[in-house]
């Protein structure tokens, strides 16, 4: 079954230093873009991450420091890489976890808002993990009949999603055809904070962590104003932050 885009679905994937949102940096991003008359444009870049790469990172995806050491900063090509995304839904392998968050750390440390509100989140893991749970070589191998070749390669990584993708359109005409149904079938996940800081719980922002888990984001900085400020000193994900920022503002709002 043929998917059906009203608009382009942009599949990323990222080799990164580590996986700590707050202090990891991206050392390449490829971008797979299937635009809605059915033609993929690929878009990659090696980046480099101001930091040394951890040698365990190095031995996953085998980018070096002396590979990325006369790479463009992320800053340098953020705004390139928005405009190629811009006006696109996000795909990727478990990337509503990790490729995401971390491009949106990304995109706020070099100044720039990358606003997802009206964009459709296609977490392709998603779908496997329901019907058949297993890695993404595995998923490659047993939809597409292949073998994943240059694993944790970030254009091969996100090329090889594109098409298990596709694959399983044939293999479970239950999921429908659209980006839309799609996620309707493996359930939508309301986003508040990529690091999941946040949860919404019966259409309430709450805590998802430490002590005040469980408890309307909105009461806690009425009661605890300092646990605002707490947080924003912390070493929480810069995203984390302004979603809280924009948590507070909209009690004060209310406040007045």
């Amino acid at each position: 079954m043929p998917l059906q885009l009203t608009k382009s679905l942009a599949f990323i994937d990222l080799e990164t230093t580590g996986i700590n949102l707050s202090a990891d940096r991206i050392v390449e991003i490829a971008i797979v873009k299937l635009q809605t008359d059915g033609t993929r444009v690929v878009k990659r870049k090696l980046i480099n991450p101001q930091m040394p790469i951890p040698k365990a990172s190095s031995d996953v995806h085998g980018i070096t420091d002396e590979m990325v050491k006369d790479a463009p900063s992320f800053k340098q090509v953020a705004n390139e890489i928005r405009q190629f995304i811009d006006h696109c839904d996000l795909a990727g392998y478990n990337s509503n976890r990790f490729d995401l968050p971390m491009l949106m750390e990304e995109f706020l440390r070099a100044g720039l808002d990358f606003d997802v509100s009206d964009r459709q989140l296609l977490d392709v893991q998603k779908v496997y993990h329901m019907m058949e749970p297993r890695t993404l070589s595995a998923a490659y191998k047993f939809y597409c009949e292949k073998s994943l070749e240059n694993a944790h390669s970030a254009e091969a990584d996100a090329a090889a999603t594109c098409e298990i993708l596709i694959a399983q359109l044939e293999r479970y005409p239950q999921l429908g055809n659209s980006v839309e149904s799609i996620i309707k079938f493996v359930g939508y996940e309301p986003i508040v904070d990529f690091a999941r800081r946040f949860v919404i719980e019966n259409g309430i922002e709450v805590f998802n962590f430490g002590k005040h888990k469980g408890r309307p984001v909105a009461d806690v900085l009425k009661s605890e104003p300092q646990y605002y400020d707490w947080m924003m000193k912390g070493d929480f994900a810069m995203h984390t932050k302004q979603k809280l920022t924009e948590m507070l503002k909209r009690s004060l709002l209310k406040k007045a």
